[in-house]
């Protein structure tokens, strides 16, 4: 069950600059529970691609829920970063909760604790975000007020919005089928334009990406591989999402208004 509460917050744009100032590094592999029936036409070979693709989304919220977890690897001028998270989420409610790792700094320690993220319709809710937020609060950031629609923001792409660019994925080709942690997946390349609310926030109005498919018809993974301008620098994301254990629990409990911080946020 999904409890939503309004809340109350003007960190957006501050907290954006400080989970996502530098990112890239490295790909997760851990993935299970995709497959069954059969997204294949009659005589055995692949569904029309493009079809198959833009529909990856509606039948993600067929299943309902799943396990999440994501890479945000970054790169900009010779620094590169990657951001991990882990979670679950509701694909009909487009809620999740997700535990993400940030980077270690140049020694290599660990800079921070893991942050806890709520995703819910418009809102993003961050947890142990540090710099002068108290530890038992929360802040809440209005994603609609974001340039990149939560994208790369967070330093997770919400797997909802990951899967929904693909309704509109153009010149779709089918790679071939591999194997996905034991998972018989196909796979698929091609772009999605950005829709017209976020595009501003990138250099190109088009992501390439990469999608993985069960037999069923079920999106397991994709990459999507972002660019854009921040401080006058090129930025280059690739952002992956595994999807896996379809049908486990998944519930949120999104913050009441009296846990929310909303005071000065640090950079």
């Amino acid at each position: 069950m999904v409890v939503r509460r309004n809340g109350a917050g003007r960190a957006g744009a501050m907290v954006a600059a400080a989970v996502v100032g530098g990112v890239a590094g490295g790909v997760l592999a851990a993935v299970a529970g995709c497959g069954a029936n059969s997204a294949e036409s009659a005589s055995g070979a692949p569904a029309d691609p493009g079809t198959l693709v833009r529909s990856a989304a509606d039948r993600l919220v067929a299943a309902g829920t799943s396990r999440v977890t994501t890479s945000m690897e970054m790169a900009t001028g010779g620094t590169r970063v990657t951001i991990r998270g882990e979670g679950t989420y509701d694909f009909r409610g487009r809620t999740g909760q997700l535990v993400v790792l940030l980077p270690p700094d140049a020694t290599g320690a660990r800079q921070k604790q893991p942050i806890t993220e709520l995703l819910a319709p418009g809102a993003l809710y961050m947890k142990n975000r540090g710099a002068g937020v108290p530890a038992d609060k929360w802040v809440r950031i209005d994603t609609a007020s974001l340039a990149d629609g939560n994208l790369v923001t967070g330093g997770a792409t919400d797997p909802y919005a990951a899967a929904g660019l693909l309704r509109d994925a153009q010149g779709v080709t089918y790679v071939g089928e591999e194997d996905l942690a034991g998972v018989k997946v196909r796979h698929y390349r091609g772009s999605a334009a950005l829709p017209a609310t976020v595009a501003k926030g990138f250099s190109k109005g088009a992501v390439p990406f990469d999608a993985y498919v069960d037999a069923a018809g079920r999106l397991c993974k994709v990459r999507h591989q972002f660019s854009y301008v921040n401080r006058g620098r090129s930025v280059a994301v690739a952002s992956t999402t595994l999807l896996y254990e379809f049908g486990a629990g998944a519930s949120v409990r999104l913050p009441a208004a009296g846990d929310i911080y909303d005071g000065a946020i640090k950079p």
